[in-house]
């Protein structure tokens, strides 16, 4: 009899079997979840009998041939090997640490391999596409938008495809200035394609770094790099089009980010001009906003930076009333506390507590933070 579980810890789960997940044909990113969850772990799918595994929702005969299959076990450890020779990270999508915005996304892949010293949790991640035949127009907009946007957002980081063109345009501007940058690759990484930009890529590694989803020895091939195109639009808040034709990889990727409920965003050009159609399409179809500048994309994403508030003429101590006093020494001993604990400790009921937070906030004296979260001003 099935049953629907929660796997158990990933750390007690060996490489390989996250790898030989990734690596059954025809299961696809959504079914592999839902092969685990069914079963309830990981290793639990290789070992599930195929009689069983044909009674199980969406599988089937066919599909459950290929689960049985143990060479990808096989393959599997052999792609561990190379992984951990390597120092290659794996990020499987029941880790703690998998990005949290690809999470968000249905289709991201379950397991990608990376190599570089990047946070994929950062907190501003801005993907940037366009065409392979940039003109020395688009590739100018482009340094001018993340150069605006490195002087407001230092911590910003660029993520792109390593292609020709827009993508090797944003890498490098990004390098410039001095922010991290993310590849994202249609092939593994025995190989490197385009091989011109591998200078680049040796770059990238140390400020930022290069991300994959195929084992080790799969060639570059045309349909790699649309199934690619997903990772690039759900590792980051935004998609930004340079430029691009009618049709072509960079309205794939916007597309999907749409799907994904993330922004995009779009450079329009001149209507006659074949490397502005799709940007421009993008924006009467109300599928991008039209941005000119950084300005633009820091507006449309809130990423502005904050003027620092006018100073609060803070209380005085001897002013404060006897429970905010109490309060006042309960914050500054403890730290940060939330409400019910410090009503509890103070001996003060919730309901007044939370009249006396807000006096002593609007006087400088508290500061609340998220969850009921609440300290001494600095």
């Amino acid at each position: 009899m099935f049953y629907v579980s929660f796997p158990r810890a990933m750390e007690e789960i060996p490489l390989k079997y996250k790898i030989a997940l990734s690596l059954i044909p025809r299961i696809g990113d959504i079914n592999a979840r839902k092969l685990v969850s069914y079963i309830g772990s990981v290793e639990g799918v290789f070992r599930e009998p195929y009689r069983s595994l044909i009674k199980i929702p969406g599988i089937g005969s066919s599909l459950a041939r290929y689960i049985s299959d143990k060479s990808y076990l096989k393959t599997a450890e052999k792609e561990a090997e190379f992984v951990e020779k390597k120092k290659i990270r794996t990020f499987f999508y029941l880790d703690n640490d998998y990005p949290y915005r690809l999470k968000q996304c249905d289709d991201s892949p379950v397991l990608f391999f990376f190599k570089g010293n990047c946070d994929l949790n950062a907190p501003r991640i801005l993907s940037i596409v366009g065409t392979r035949n940039a003109t020395s127009r688009g590739r100018e907009i482009c340094d001018r938008i993340i150069t605006g946007l490195a002087a407001d957002n230092p911590g910003l980081v660029i993520v792109s495809g390593l292609a020709y063109g827009i993508d090797i345009a944003a890498h490098k501007s990004a390098l410039a200035n001095k922010l991290p940058t993310i590849g994202v690759l249609g092939h593994g990484f025995n190989a490197l394609y385009p091989s011109v930009h591998r200078p680049v890529a040796a770059s990238m590694l140390e400020n930022g770094g290069l991300i994959t989803d195929f084992r080790s020895d799969e060639k570059p091939e045309r349909n790699n790099f649309i199934k690619r195109n997903r990772i690039i639009a759900g590792i980051s808040d935004a998609t930004l089009v340079v430029e691009s034709a009618v049709e072509g990889g960079a309205l794939i990727t916007a597309d999907i980010a749409n799907s994904y409920n993330r922004d995009v965003f779009a450079v329009p050009g001149r209507v006659d001009d074949t490397w502005s159609g799709g940007c421009n399409n993008l924006i009467k179809r109300n599928k991008a906003a039209l941005v000119e500048n950084h300005e633009d994309i820091e507006y449309l994403l809130d990423w502005k930076p904050q003027k620092a508030p006018a100073p609060v003429q803070r209380v005085l101590f001897s002013e404060l009333t006897g429970e905010e006093k109490k309060i006042f020494e309960i914050l500054a001993k403890e730290g940060e506390m939330n409400i019910d604990p410090l009503s509890r400790e103070s001996g003060i009921p919730v309901q007044k507590l939370s009249t006396l937070l807000l006096n002593m906030e609007f006087n400088g004296i508290v500061k609340s933070r998220p969850g009921n979260m609440y300290g001494v001003s600095s």
